[in-house]
């Protein structure tokens, strides 16, 4: 039965993945002036055109389209079109490398200091005995294997190997041992093995080096180099290959969090806006509710507006949140969006707006409503999976929450769905293993919660999530630690272009943060808006979990309306083990 439902959902990832062919349009500039001559293709297909005097261009594309934008002396821009893309005004910028902060960043060479803090959370980085390698920045191929690819079911590192790694040549077995070779035919002597930074090699003949008594379950990380430029390092050791292990237990920083901020020389200015600041920048239809002296009087105000802002959806929204939160007229405000918001329902980034709304006035059931709305339009996106279960998990229906969870796994383990090892599966997992920590008892009825296995959580403190709605989004989140030091996380396609890209391929808006619990007191959230390649705003919702991982957990969620661009504003405060305050 589970097969059926799977292949039924899978004819509806499929349908949905079917080609929407229609036409995208919009403006590149870089960032001032207009930009003429801009070449625009679309991967993988002849389909091409160029920018006007005026920067204007206008192409025809399908949904999951790869669309490229090419100047001569600027960085190459490449977006992946989505079900609603409709207007793309990107920026294109210089293609130099800029000073960042006090980093140098022009050989994009990272220091080891840096991989070390990196290690917990970038898969892409093994840890050899002569220090550390990201694999996205080595000189040749580099293949790593984490934990969570690793099938129990092969008996020892030998069969692991031979199963696992294509081209190698694996000689003996897990009774007597054995050896591992390249497979290129180039160099014929025996890889050697670095676990957690010590080497075993080949020590003559009948004496077999490969570690067969290491648990394949203890294995974090495993990697093949196989090449010079790599294991030079090595010395003539390595002229064959290296093969390296980290072992869970040997794995640096195990549950460790990092205050990236302390690991640069930079202060905070205290000029961002404040929130009233930037709410004199607000429409002037929403300064008018908000300045009136009674709900019969913003009604009035809405009412004389809505003629001319009929078609935004962004009015409805403001205008829903104006009677909620400042004349608590819920039942006017709901019948704004059912009378207004219709025409909307089948845009899942209008809908994930609303969402958030709710789910900030904690009405979980309408946010419930809303999150379906949205999984029925994205069922082969991964945030769908989380959004579904921790709107469940509101409603304080845990068991449901689990079978989202448990839905999402089964697609990955069936290849109907992509599994994300950097950014969203962490915290997918994360979320899930909460959920059992704290609800296990909910989850499972009897002994079976008894006998459930939950892994023990690896942080307990204040943890920040980060969601947004629009996968156009561009910003910067700065984050200020008590001593007013500042560390940036740059959400760009200017500065970030393989993260972002990374979260189109897989389908997910997220972003955590586990706060430095070693340097107490209060903490600021600013944030930075570049826009989303369109006159829209974008809605950022942010989910603070107080006392994560401990039975006393609970969690705030606020919603910001980011549509003042490139001015540093002040999201709120927080005060490690206290509240968040907004100011």
């Amino acid at each position: 039965m589970k097969r059926e439902i799977a292949l039924l959902l899978f004819s509806c990832l499929a349908a949905l993945g079917t080609a929407q062919e229609r036409t995208v349009k919009g403006k590149v500039t870089d960032g001032k002036s207009p930009m003429e001559n801009v070449y625009i293709q679309i991967l993988d297909k002849e389909v091409s055109a160029t920018t006007d005097a005026k920067g204007a261009y206008e192409i025809a594309v399908d949904t999951g389209d790869r669309i490229q934008y090419t100047f001569t002396g600027m960085k190459t821009i490449t977006i992946r079109i989505e079900d609603i893309t409709k207007i793309l005004n990107p920026v294109m910028v210089p293609d130099v490398e800029e000073l960042e902060e006090v980093v140098v960043e022009a050989s994009k060479r990272r220091s080891q200091k840096d991989l070390e803090e990196d290690y917990a959370i970038n898969d892409r980085i093994i840890r050899t005995a002569y220090g550390y390698i990201d694999a996205d920045r080595a000189p040749g191929n580099l293949r790593i294997l984490t934990d969570d690819e690793i099938s129990p079911v092969n008996l020892c590192i030998l069969d692991l190997l031979r199963n696992r790694f294509a081209g190698l040549v694996v000689a003996g077995d897990c009774r007597r041992g054995g050896e591992v070779f390249n497979g290129r035919g180039s160099r014929s002597g025996p890889m050697i093995w670095d676990v957690d930074g010590i080497i075993l090699a080949n020590q003559g003949p009948g004496i077999p080096s490969a570690p067969i008594w290491l648990d394949i379950n203890n294995i974090k990380r495993i990697a093949v180099i196989n090449n010079l430029a790599m294991s030079t390092q090595y010395g003539g050791l390595g002229d064959s290959g290296v093969i390296v292990i980290n072992t869970i237990a040997g794995s640096p920083r195990q549950g460790e969090i990092v205050d990236r901020a302390r690991l640069r020389n930079n202060y905070a200015d205290g000029l961002e806006l404040s929130r009233e600041e930037v709410a004199k920048n607000a429409p002037t239809y929403l300064k008018e509710m908000r300045s009136s002296g009674s709900f019969e009087e913003s009604r009035a105000i809405f009412e004389r507006y809505h003629r001319t802002y009929s078609n935004s959806p962004y009015f409805l929204l403001d205008a829903y949140v104006h009677f909620v939160e400042d004349h608590g007229q819920e039942d006017y405000a709901d019948g704004i969006v059912s009378e207004h918001f219709g025409p909307y329902a089948k845009n899942p980034v209008l809908m994930k707006a609303l969402a958030y709304t709710y789910e900030s006035q904690q009405r979980y059931e309408k946010a419930n409503e809303a999150y379906k709305e949205v999984f029925i339009l994205r069922p082969n996106y991964v945030q769908s999976y989380m959004d579904m279960a921790n709107s469940y998990r509101n409603l304080r229906e845990a068991k449901q929450a689990a079978s989202m969870y448990a839905r999402y796994d089964y697609l990955i383990e069936e290849g109907f769905l992509e599994r994300d090892t950097i950014g969203f599966g962490p915290v997918m997992e994360r979320e899930f293993n909460n959920l059992l920590m704290l609800e296990k008892g909910s989850v499972v009825d009897g002994r079976k919660a008894r006998k459930l296995f939950v892994a023990e959580e690896g942080f307990q403190g204040t943890r920040l999530v980060f969601e947004w709605n629009d996968g156009e989004a561009e910003f910067d989140l700065q984050f200020v630690n008590p001593e007013n030091q500042y560390h940036k996380w740059k959400h760009s396609m200017a500065d970030n272009a393989d993260e972002v890209a990374r979260e189109k391929d897989f389908g997910y808006n997220v972003k955590e943060y586990l706060v430095d619990g070693s340097l107490p007191g209060t903490w600021k959230v600013n944030v930075n808006y570049l826009g989303n390649k369109s006159l829209t705003p974008t809605y950022l919702k942010a989910t603070i979990y107080y006392d994560y991982g401990l039975r006393t957990q609970r969690k705030e969620t606020m919603v910001f309306k980011l549509d003042l661009r490139n001015v540093n504003q002040e999201l709120f405060s927080l005060t490690t083990g206290g509240k968040v305050a907004l100011r």
